[in-house]
């Protein structure tokens, strides 16, 4: 009995295409571990202690070294440096010394280290471990944002698309607005209007502006399946508008939804440092890239360079795998392509 031959889903022929793509393959790997180290940052397993003062101010990399400053600042920091013998001529000579006695009982702080992997930041924060929290809120800032603005445009595109007439004109005309107006414009003016500060204001920004992308692509999809053979016959058989609209068509254009997601992740993310970097972003306690970039922009002024490195290195790595994805994932779910 020979074996029945199945022809493949769209999903898994666009996995074939995905595995082909080396290039693709690589970019997926490196956002699986910037999700990966989310997650682990958001448990508590890895950069708990970012705010903990390891270091000397602006310590520098340990491939540089320390220099003259950081090394007069170690020791002037150092517990040892502290524990002085009385002076002979100091009338406070010996309240100090009963003074220092009493404290001798409590444990001294330990000793800050001159050089980090990859430096401190003026509080003596580990850039690194910096870095990977900041990733957290800009990470979960795209995403959610992208989600938000994905689910509007797909509801907003459904019901324009769907129904016609004037529902098409009325989200249209919200549309033609939100379009005439360029996208950093409206995200600027919308957070000036706000005056709050904070991850959840951010998400809201970004996905409330970003919503006509999706509407646009998803409305011209919901026009042309609404006249073909299987939504005609869920109709037939009784099934109600909501039911053809989110059941039988959207599963039918998930893909475009996908796509326009893993795009506009990375555009929020770039837009998620933008508004930290100009003072919109997040508040103050709350570390993301954008505003290590904008503590940067001080410190680069005194050479202290390495904040700034680590950040545009995380951001640009993680924006370009990405991209290099969202691309491929384009390219695979193509039906127009054999």
């Amino acid at each position: 009995m020979s074996a029945q031959l199945h022809s493949p889903g769209l999903w898994a022929l666009a996995w074939r295409r995905l595995r082909a793509d080396r290039i693709a393959m690589a970019a997926l790997a490196v956002v699986c571990g910037f999700l990966l180290m989310l997650l682990a940052s958001s448990a508590g397993l890895v950069a708990a202690d970012w705010e903990r003062e390891v270091a000397v101010n602006y310590a520098p990399p340990t491939f540089i070294g320390e220099d003259a400053g950081t090394r007069a600042l170690a020791a002037a920091q150092a517990p040892e440096a502290q524990a002085r013998p009385p002076n002979a001529f100091d009338p406070l000579a010996a309240d100090l010394a009963e003074l220092r006695a009493q404290l001798a009982t409590v444990a001294p702080p330990p000793p800050k280290s001159g050089t980090l992997p990859f430096g401190a930041d003026k509080w003596g924060h580990d850039v690194i471990k910096k870095t990977i929290k900041g990733g957290e809120t800009s990470i979960v800032v795209g995403l959610v944002a992208a989600f938000v603005a994905v689910a509007l445009g797909t509801l907003f595109g459904a019901l324009s698309g769907f129904y016609g007439g004037l529902v098409d004109d009325l989200f249209n005309w919200f549309y033609s607005i939100f379009t005439a107006i360029p996208s950093i414009l409206m995200i600027l003016t919308v957070a000036a209007v706000l005056q709050q500060k904070g991850v959840m204001t951010i998400v809201l920004i970004l996905g409330l502006t970003g919503w006509t992308g999706p509407y646009r692509l998803m409305r011209a999809e919901y026009i042309k399946h609404k006249a073909r053979e299987y939504v005609m016959a869920a109709d037939a058989i009784g099934a109600s508008a909501w039911r053809r609209m989110f059941v039988h068509i959207l599963p039918n254009v998930s893909h475009v939804a996908l796509v326009q997601m893993s795009i506009l992740v990375v555009g929020f993310i770039k837009a998620e440092v933008i508004l930290s970097f100009l003072g919109f972003g997040v508040p103050v306690g709350v570390v993301s890239w954008g505003s290590m970039l904008n503590e940067a922009q001080n410190e680069l002024i005194l050479g202290k360079w390495w904040q700034l490195a680590a950040a545009a290195s995380a951001m640009a790595l993680l924006v370009t795998a990405f991209s290099l994805f969202a691309d491929a994932l384009r390219d695979a779910l193509d039906p127009k392509l054999k």
